[in-house]
């Protein structure tokens, strides 16, 4: 068993390998929908540290703070653009085969995604397009599910779809530490090794 403490100073115990999401619906349902990442401190943590933030299906397995996030709090908010950052890299890529990817970071106001159009100017009909498929993906109700891989196997994966920019796939993978894990979990393959579950199969 391990101990988590919340805010307001309580201390519940849990089996170990609780995630963030199974605490919050034990709390209550409707929480656990208002979720959208969880920041966990460890005992041993300065109390000048703000933690770290992980996504709701990780796998807590010691003793920790911990604050579960929703769209008020900024972590929150930067997990949900990144997210969606992703989400827009699959979009483009279900409408434009070939597209290649830089970054695709949270920003203060939302998110964006460097691409590489292989010299297509996008018009105001594709940006309509875009937002449709994003919205048609995001009605899918596919839950994001990290997996973490060693480097060896993202330097590879990357060379062989052929769809990451030297600048995303070269720089930071060979100067990640392995194994590489991402920082929030995503849908799209060609930012991230993924996989892909129907939201029914949440727990």
């Amino acid at each position: 068993m391990i101990d988590i403490k919340f805010p307001d100073g309580s201390v519940r115990q849990y089996e170990s390998g609780v995630t963030g999401y199974e605490v919050a619906m034990g709390i209550s349902p409707r929480l656990a929908e208002q979720v959208l990442a969880v920041n966990i401190k460890r005992p041993d943590e300065p109390e000048t540290s703000k933690g770290t933030t992980i996504d709701v299906t990780r796998p807590i397995t010691e003793n920790v703070e911990i604050r579960l996030l929703k769209w008020e709090d900024d972590e929150a908010k930067k997990v949900f653009w990144h997210s969606s950052s992703h989400l827009m890299a699959e979009a483009l890529e279900a409408l434009f085969p070939g597209v290649k990817f830089g970054i695709g970071p949270a920003i203060e106001a939302g998110f964006y995604y460097d691409v590489d159009m292989n010299g297509r100017t996008l018009t105001d009909a594709d940006f309509k397009a875009i937002e449709d498929k994003m919205l048609e993906l995001a009605r899918g109700k596919e839950d994001f599910c990290r997996i973490e891989v060693s480097k060896a196997d993202a330097m590879k994966y990357f060379t062989e779809k052929g769809t990451s920019t030297s600048r995303n796939s070269s720089p930071s993978l060979k100067t990640a530490p392995s194994p590489i894990t991402p920082t929030v979990t995503s849908r799209t393959s060609a930012a991230a090794l993924i996989s892909r579950t129907p939201r029914s199969s949440r727990p």
